[in-house]
């Protein structure tokens, strides 16, 4: 709760940055991606919702109190650019309507669309009197990082452990591909693998949902984490208005207190068509995000979080917990022997490499010691991503301080947990054990998770 006081009272984003779009296209992608009624019922309701568009951007225009940050407006204004389009995916579903649905539907459809227009000139008279600093400046984002209960860590330290885990990472690396070929320098042997990918996105969607079910079969088998019985996954493309912002993947869990829970793990084509984005739809990649986001990463772990009886606990969202779960499972996998080839591995320290790069970025950022354009040359430098990856990387960046060093703290600190844990108990540590137990406290901070296993706060679920 106190940090979200701060990002109400301190960052105030809502007052700063304009942000229509995402309130307009996730609960519309939301109905028409998950499948919990027919599409007829749901196109109706989607057809409500779009006739509300016109009333909703005049209404959120007037947050705009305080003059706009110039980069996120440019952002905001990308995205109105690619919202008809996804009104005319909507439309184009609905041709099985009945007439006077189908009708309501288009007209819906095009109000929205001239709203949306309007918008959009809104969003360019704001340049006028738009400001060019985003970041928090060394003393809010101190503050933020205290409320966010790092286990005591402050921002200098966090810093350091990503600079060590950058070298750390690289030298993995390094190592893994001396393992795939000896004879090949590190750069070749990474071209390789990202030149050994599915011929068509489609075919590369197909890959996603068979590493995934493969890894999910893997837990059960091993006796690795429980999984719920009735927990289910789809994998969708990225909606075009998301991918600039959301250049990889990313997982979407199910509603609170759905009777018929089903989370949605989006991929991304590409991002402004770039001929090489296949590249990173890499089979060693796929498996790699594919834990991350499914078995047993984020649909799992919030799958499970989505069960709690408490409410207080449905509403905690711990960043550092939820991503860092996600890449903890990328290496608990490994080290159980799913897919643990080295280029598997390999895959996987890459990603650690980016995710270190995103520690760094996010404190550098916003403590106002580099700008957008330095740290997007930076991560390219380190990662070898595609610019307009890493542009669409660096510029989320600028408005989510501390969510993006999340990942790969969040990684260590479990690793720590666990660590202490098998120390503490000796041969009765049992991994599915430890596991359930922190899936079933809930997205608690991994502070707190700590403290669960300590046995504040009554007995931990079984």
């Amino acid at each position: 709760m106190r940090r979200e006081l701060f990002d109400l009272e301190e960052q105030r984003l809502w007052a700063r940055r304009s942000t229509a779009m995402d309130g307009i296209g996730d609960p519309l992608f939301a109905l028409f991606a998950r499948d919990f009624a027919p599409l007829n019922e749901r196109l109706v309701s989607l057809t409500a919702r779009m006739e509300a568009i016109p009333r909703y951007l005049a209404e959120h225009q007037t947050r705009a109190t305080e003059p706009q940050v110039r980069l996120w407006q440019e952002l905001e204004l990308e995205s109105a650019v690619e919202m008809p389009g996804f009104f005319d995916e909507i439309v184009a579903a609905g041709g099985a309507l009945a007439e006077p649905e189908r009708r309501r539907l288009d007209r819906a459809a095009e109000r929205a669309k001239a709203a949306v227009a309007e918008y959009e000139t809104f969003l360019q008279g704001t340049f006028r009197t738009a400001v060019e600093s985003w970041p928090l400046g060394r003393e809010r984002y101190d503050e933020l990082v205290a409320r966010r209960a790092f286990d005591g860590l402050d921002a200098e330290r966090i810093l350091e452990i990503g600079y060590e885990q950058l070298h750390l990472q690289r030298a993995a690396r390094t190592a893994a591909a001396r393992e795939v070929d000896p004879d090949l320098d590190e750069a070749e042997v990474i071209r390789r693998l990202k030149d050994d990918h599915p011929a068509t996105f489609e075919e590369a969607l197909d890959a996603y949902r068979q590493v995934m079910l493969r890894a999910r079969s893997y837990l059960i088998e091993h006796d690795i984490v429980s999984i719920p019985d009735d927990e289910r996954i789809e994998v969708v493309p990225t909606p075009d208005y998301l991918r600039r912002v959301m250049p990889f993947a990313a997982y979407y869990d199910a509603p609170k207190f759905d009777h018929e829970p089903q989370g949605i793990y989006v991929v991304t084509p590409s991002v402004d068509g770039d001929p090489g984005a296949m590249r990173e739809h890499n089979r060693s990649s796929i498996s790699n995000t594919s834990i991350h986001e499914a078995y047993p990463g984020h649909h799992l772990q919030l799958s499970v979080a989505g069960r709690h009886p408490s409410l207080s606990r449905l509403t905690a969202q711990a960043p550092e917990f939820i991503e860092g779960w996600g890449m903890y499972s990328e290496q608990m996998m490994r080290e159980e022997g799913f897919d643990d080839g080295p280029t598997f591995r390999l895959s996987m320290h890459t990603d650690a490499i980016w995710r270190a790069c995103r520690i760094i970025l996010d404190v550098r950022m916003h403590r106002g010691e580099i700008g957008v354009e330095e740290a997007e040359a930076w991560l390219i430098e380190q990662t070898g991503f595609e610019a307009a990856n890493a542009r669409a990387e660096v510029r989320r960046y600028t408005y989510t301080p501390t969510y993006q060093l999340s990942y790969l703290l969040g990684k260590v600190l479990l690793l720590q947990l666990r660590a202490d844990e098998q120390e503490k108990l000796g041969a009765a540590f049992s991994l599915r054990r430890f596991h359930d137990t922190m899936l079933g406290n809930g997205s608690l901070p991994i502070s707190f998770h700590r403290r669960r296993f300590a046995g504040e706060g009554g007995p931990a679920p079984a």
